[in-house]
């Protein structure tokens, strides 16, 4: 759906209605937080595939992962929206090319708080069961390396 909204966002932008505007700035917002955030649910899962092998059981798993992949970026752009609709509009680049029209974030403080620091944060999760899973990975071939020279011996 992301890339969908964005191929037609431009062609969108170029009706000139402020409100299919808004409307499609708000899905691909929405969109692109959910896919960061898929993503740091699956860093998550690989985590606990990797290093929690063993009684992790989590009642409701899947659905507990949809209300965060789906719900947690409907919360960030319902907390935009709620503080002002006018921070989603149309981002005109040239009068000469109207289909450079896009509409998108009008505001850098809100870019930068609704988009940025999200996908940092997510990255900065990521980077973390990365480093764990990497360090977990490397323990275990280590006490499989000291076992098989225990045994050998």
């Amino acid at each position: 759906m992301l890339n969908i909204v964005f191929l037609v966002n431009s062609w969108l932008s170029s009706f000139n209605q402020p409100g299919l505007c808004v409307t499609v700035a708000v899905l691909l917002h929405y969109f692109l937080l959910a896919a960061f955030t898929w993503m740091c649910l699956e860093s998550v899962h690989f985590y606990l595939s990797l290093v929690k092998v063993f009684n992790v059981y989590v009642p409701k798993y899947i659905l507990k992962c949809c209300i965060a992949g789906w719900g947690i970026p409907a919360i960030v752009i319902t907390i935009v929206l709620i503080i002002n609709k006018d921070f989603y509009g149309n981002a005109s680049h040239s009068e000469s090319h109207p289909f450079s029209n896009f509409c998108w974030i009008q505001e850098n403080i809100v870019f930068y708080i609704a988009v940025v620091a999200y996908v940092f944060v997510i990255f900065l999760m990521n980077t973390a069961m990365f480093i764990t899973v990497l360090l977990q990975i490397h323990s275990v071939k280590s006490r499989t390396h000291e076992r098989s020279r225990f045994w050998k011996r």
